[in-house]
């Protein structure tokens, strides 16, 4: 297509723009209801994975090391787990260290295990994090097959149950946004297809000369893209100073402060959130504008 032709179909679309102020108005308000909905389910579903990768960083296993092992066979043990798929983070714990965490949780009770200081019963261990909680068994299968490791304990059923709870809001968010996204078709679509219907006699005369199909669309696959991204960039910045605010709220509250738990500033997710609506709006629009263009053209 020739440079002039395509500088007419982007005149064309910007022109029919301006011609439907209220029609393009009214496209562009419900536009950015929809992708605020859309943003707002996207943030939380995002949110949600954050919270979880921290809980699930908190969840791990305590590999419990022989007494009886040399340093030499200790250090190599940490190298051999670090090794395994599915690993994060390997930590030492000593015995010293252990009985420091234990006097810590009993507080003004810790005088009760004052005999543990000159016989200190617990063990040296490692604990072990993982990148991805539902890897659970199988890297505990190949933890207990390295030299040295005596057992391991750790919290199979809460582990088990944080993997299901994470695939689940995984699957629920995606469910969400893919209803929002055929809504969004669906209404600039319709929007559009008023303005088909409205020039349809421009249409018809323009098919009797020899326009192609390609041609005729042009311009309202243009208008559809404009729709779309500046619905994209209206959202865009209500989505921020409403997520800002929010988010501020939530972590200032004490429960959240003590639960240790953080959330992703709206600076950390913008890019994200920014190639998202564009993403989205050139589509929607896009397609909106060819499912409504296929009456006249008969495709």
């Amino acid at each position: 297509m020739k440079y002039n032709s395509i500088g007419y179909l982007i005149g064309e679309g910007f022109r029919s723009v301006a011609k439907q102020k209220k029609m393009t108005s009214a496209s562009i308000i419900i536009m950015c209801a929809t992708m605020f909905i859309f943003g707002a389910f996207y943030l939380i579903g995002e949110n949600i994975n954050f919270i979880m990768k921290q809980v699930e960083s908190q969840q791990g296993m305590r590999v419990i090391i022989d007494e009886n092992a040399s340093e030499d066979e200790i250090t190599n043990m940490k190298s051999k787990i670090r090794e395994i798929k599915g690993v994060n983070q390997v930590t030492f714990y000593s015995k010293e260290d252990a009985l420091s965490a234990v006097k810590e949780q009993l507080g003004d009770q810790k005088d009760i295990i004052a005999g543990y200081d000159v016989d200190n019963p617990f063990p040296d261990s490692y604990f072990v994090t993982l990148t991805d909680l539902t890897l659970n068994n199988e890297v505990q299968e190949q933890i207990l097959k390295i030299d040295g490791v005596v057992e391991i304990t750790a919290s199979n059923d809460t582990i088990s149950s944080l993997a299901t709870v994470a695939r689940g809001i995984q699957m629920a968010t995606l469910g969400l946004l893919v209803i929002l996204i055929i809504i969004s078709v669906f209404i600039i679509s319709y929007t559009i297809k008023l303005t088909v219907y409205a020039r349809r006699r421009e249409i018809s005369i323009m098919k009797y000369v020899g326009a192609t199909n390609g041609f005729i669309r042009g311009p309202f696959v243009v208008e559809g893209i404009i729709i779309g991204l500046v619905s994209a960039l209206i959202t865009l910045a209500i989505v921020g100073v409403a997520y800002n605010s929010i988010v501020n709220g939530i972590l200032s509250s004490s429960v959240v402060q003590m639960m240790g738990i953080t959330l992703y500033n709206f600076s950390d997710i913008f890019v994200k959130l920014l190639i998202v609506y564009i993403v989205l709006g050139t589509g929607i629009g896009i397609l909106g504008s060819i499912i409504s263009m296929r009456k006249y053209l008969k495709v």
